[in-house]
Order: structure tokens, then C-alpha cells, then sequence
């Protein structure tokens, strides 16, 4: 039995290939990446219990990709960096890490940590997915990337649309900036601009309902009462 998925993200390749090694002899599914891109892929077609970040990568700063996962899901992060500065922490900690740890380490301490913030979770509950989430009339599948309408029938959606009303849905009735918005579809693989956070809203309203998205003038959007 799996004691579960972690997500490596680490640009040094020969410490990447120790740490997968370590992990995987203990029982973990393991996926490695070694930048920014191979991140946004890994999380895009696979659900992990837990992600081992570096801070430092070739094509993106591993708080940044923190910030942009924490506005997605609450999947787990441990920071693992050479960086020990207050300032990478705290920055760190404030966009949603759970957890830092500075090279060299033992990997005997991730390991200890990874079980850590894993078990703060619970045990799996078999009445409950939380890639699977209904909201007023609709369900959301995020590991499918699917939504079904109340009638049963699947309403097709693209990939960022997906992602923007996922976001939306677990604000819980908070109001979401653009900003906020722009890192929840983010795929890193060019800039993202707070109109185009507008035309990806109106089409979500067009194929679920208009008042499923309420705008709050100069402030956001928030889940609408069509999906409470």
C-alpha cells in the first residue's frame, strides 16, 4: 500500500534523483520535476498529498509557484531550499507553505516532516473525495477535470475555466481579486492579464448560469447564490 504521492520539484538533478530514491524505498509514490514547467504539468494531471519545493528553479521561484498552487488546492507544500534567510521563510510561510526545511538535511527529516503534514490531514474518508466537490446544482471533478450540470449531463469546460471556477467555489463566498484569480489558472507558460480573468468568467456564466460568478465592484468576484 502507497503511504502516499509526493511531487519533487528540484532543479538539481543528482539531489533530486536522492531524494526520489529515499522517499520511494519508504512507500511513496513519487513524481520528480526539476523546474517550474514540469511542475505546472505534474499538477495539472495528478493529485498529490504532498509537494517537496525547491525555492531556487531555472524558469520560476519556487514562492511564486507556492503562491500559485495555495490559490488552486491545499495540497501540502514543504519548502526545501539552501536559502536560510528570514526573509524567504516568512515570505514563504505567508503565501501557504506548511512546512521549511534548509539545505543540507538529513532526508530523514523531510521524510519526518512530509509524514507530519500528511497526518495533519486525517485519514481518507471513503464517503468523501476532495477532488469531488458540489456546489448549488453542479459537481466538480477536479481530477477529471469535469462538471456535470444537475441533469447529469457533462458541460464542457477548458482547462483555465475549470481551474477559475474551482477557485471560486473553495473562496467558500470570499471575494477573489484578479490577481488572486490569475494565479489559479496560471500554467506558466505566458502572462496572464486581469481581462482575460473577465472573458474567462463571462464564458463560465454562459454554460453554468449568470449568477453563479457575483462581481464585486472594484474588488473581484465571488461565488455567485447559483452555487450555494
Amino acid at each position: 500500500m502507497s503511504e502516499g504521492k509526493i511531487l519533487v520539484v528540484e532543479d538539481d538533478k543528482q539531489f533530486a534523483t536522492f531524494i526520489t530514491t529515499f522517499l520511494a524505498k519508504r512507500g511513496y509514490e513519487v513524481t520528480t520535476v526539476y523546474d517550474g514547467a514540469g511542475f505546472f504539468k505534474a499538477e495539472a494531471n495528478e493529485t498529490f498529498d504532498c509537494i517537496a519545493l525547491d525555492l531556487t528553479l531555472p524558469d520560476e521561484d519556487g514562492i511564486v509557484l507556492a503562491r500559485k498552487l495555495r490559490a488552486r488546492n491545499e495540497t501540502p507544500i514543504i519548502i526545501m531550499t539552501g536559502r536560510d534567510g528570514l526573509d524567504d521563510k516568512l515570505a514563504s510561510f505567508d503565501v501557504g507553505a506548511d512546512d521549511y526545511i534548509t539545505k543540507p538535511f538529513d532526508p530523514r527529516e523531510l521524510h519526518a516532516r512530509i509524514q507530519a503534514v500528511i497526518r495533519r490531514l486525517g485519514p481518507d474518508d471513503a464517503e468523501h473525495d476532495k477532488n469531488i466537490v458540489k456546489a448549488g446544482s453542479i459537481t466538480l471533478d477536479r481530477k477529471r477535470m469535469e462538471v456535470t450540470n444537475g441533469a447529469g449531463e457533462q458541460v464542457s469546460f477548458t482547462g483555465g475555466e475549470f481551474s477559475m471556477l474551482w477557485a471560486i467555489v473553495h473562496g467558500n463566498g470570499e471575494v477573489l481579486d484578479r490577481p488572486a484569480l490569475i494565479d489559479a489558472v496560471s500554467s506558466g507558460d505566458g502572462p496572464e492579464t486581469d481581462r482575460a480573468v473577465d472573458i474567462l468568467i463571462s464564458r463560465i456564466r454562459k454554460k453554468i448560469g449568470k449568477d453563479a460568478i457575483k462581481t464585486v465592484a472594484g474588488s473581484g468576484y465571488k461565488m455567485g447564490d447559483g452555487l450555494k
